[in-house]
């Protein structure tokens, strides 16, 4: 049985409260799940102590036992002191394609030239 440490969605609609929970990765994101970790309360304030409670104990214990964080309970760790920080993929989505860049390099000799011929014309 593969565990899993992660958030479990409750609260109404467009007003989220998660609970931390150690579940078994093959149940749903809000199924069954072994126990109870902690609370994460997106709504509150960053700089507010309620916002993340985590029973810190009772993850290292599930850590132990082979437990893998998905990445925001990874990250409320690390920012708790808990868990060393890792590197993540620095993923360049804002940069184009092969083919797009491959395109403006064209568009922009084109110009070049087209500013050449109009300025040797003159």
């Amino acid at each position: 049985m593969a565990i899993k440490i992660r958030l479990a969605r409750g609260g109404s609609k467009k007003r989220p409260y998660y609970s931390i929970v150690a579940a078994d990765s093959r149940m749903p994101r809000d199924g069954r799940f072994i126990e109870k970790l902690g609370t994460y309360n997106p709504l509150l304030p960053k700089d507010s102590e309620d916002r993340v409670k985590m029973d810190v104990e009772r993850i290292q214990y599930w850590i132990g036992q082979g437990g893998q964080c998905t990445d925001r309970v990874s990250r409320f760790l690390e920012a708790a002191g808990v868990v060393a920080k890792t590197e993540r993929a620095n993923l360049k989505k804002a940069v184009p394609g092969k083919k797009m860049q491959e395109r403006a390099e064209e568009k922009a000799t084109k110009a070049a030239e087209a500013a050449e011929a109009s300025a040797s014309a003159e």
